[in-house]
């Protein structure tokens, strides 16, 4: 175990390492409520019914989509004893349902691609996980737990604990369902403003958020870009239009109320560190760096 001023988390802040560009790039998700503990691997050291977790990370390969393991930030079942709530999202139209089931070991008959088989329309609630893994990474528990306890403050009923989100570096990670919203290095007195702009269709704070999870890592990099450049902050403000990639360079193409604007940007690797506080060898994070933005005044 690294010293606490040897975490990874604090290598990263010390290298001044960019979030914009950082989201995992997961279209759809299942989280299943499971109070824990989770152990090293989210599924297959949890404390499981034999052989779920192998089953869980077959249903991951076999419909692409990410399974989180959840519980409340007081571990205390949404339901009682008798049931337990899975969410399925797609982020990238904005879509979320819900399934209860009578035992875990059902939620591996669960497809997230099969909307018919939970309720919901994509118009309910939002839905706010908290990174909080602290057996996959320390930084997860010491930063995430009390952004967890400070989001569930502020709106227990929408708010969970999950197993690895992705950037364990970035802790305190919160992502923002169903659009799937990135944000990293989240303080705790910071949650409960961060969870009032999305509900109003906003993201703030814009210097936390890491990108949009359906979105490529250039496209989430522009994107941050784009509304930094013009102080944009509604969800749907900056949209995707094309992009392109050649090697270390792309192009993105957005549509803003402001205008259409084109994003130069290039790959780069930062100095070699050890990016997770487990990591035994240093690794090169890579990032992508805007060359420039234009606005193109061809495009109506």
């Amino acid at each position: 175990m690294p010293a606490l001023d040897d975490r990874c988390s604090l290598r990263s802040l010390a290298a001044r390492e960019p979030l914009a560009g950082t989201a995992s790039t997961i279209q759809r998700w299942l989280l299943i409520e499971h109070p824990g503990p989770w152990g090293r691997d989210g599924l297959l050291d949890a404390r499981l019914p034999a052989g779920l977790g192998r089953e869980l990370r077959d249903l991951e390969h076999r419909t692409g989509a990410r399974v989180l393991l959840i519980r409340k930030p007081d571990r205390s079942p949404q339901y009682g004893d008798d049931n337990l709530i899975c969410f399925a999202v797609d982020t990238g139209d904005a879509w979320l349902g819900s399934a209860v089931v009578d035992r875990i070991e059902d939620a591996a008959h669960l497809d997230p691609r099969e909307r018919a088989s939970f309720a919901g329309d994509g118009a309910g609630a939002p839905l706010f996980v908290v990174c909080t893994h602290g057996r996959r990474d320390p930084c997860c528990a010491e930063r995430g737990r009390p952004l967890a306890e400070a989001a569930a403050a502020a709106g227990r009923e929408v708010v969970w604990e999950s197993t690895h989100v992705g950037g364990d570096r970035f802790a305190g990670n919160l992502v923002a369902f169903p659009h799937g919203l990135y944000f990293g290095r989240v303080e705790p007195e910071e949650a409960a403003d961060l969870m009032r702009a999305y509900r109003e269709g906003t993201i703030a704070p814009l210097h936390r958020y890491r990108g949009r999870s359906s979105n490529a890592f250039h496209v989430q990099a522009a994107e941050r870009a784009v509304r930094d450049h013009l102080g944009l902050d509604r969800i749907d403000d900056v949209v995707r239009v094309c992009d392109t990639r050649r090697g270390d360079r792309a192009e993105v193409g957005c549509d803003t109320p402001l205008g259409h604007f084109v994003v130069h940007l290039e790959r780069m690797s930062g100095p070699p560190m050890r990016l997770t506080c487990h990591s035994s060898a240093e690794e090169a994070a890579v990032a992508w760096r805007v060359l420039a933005i234009e606005r193109d005044r061809g495009v109506l």
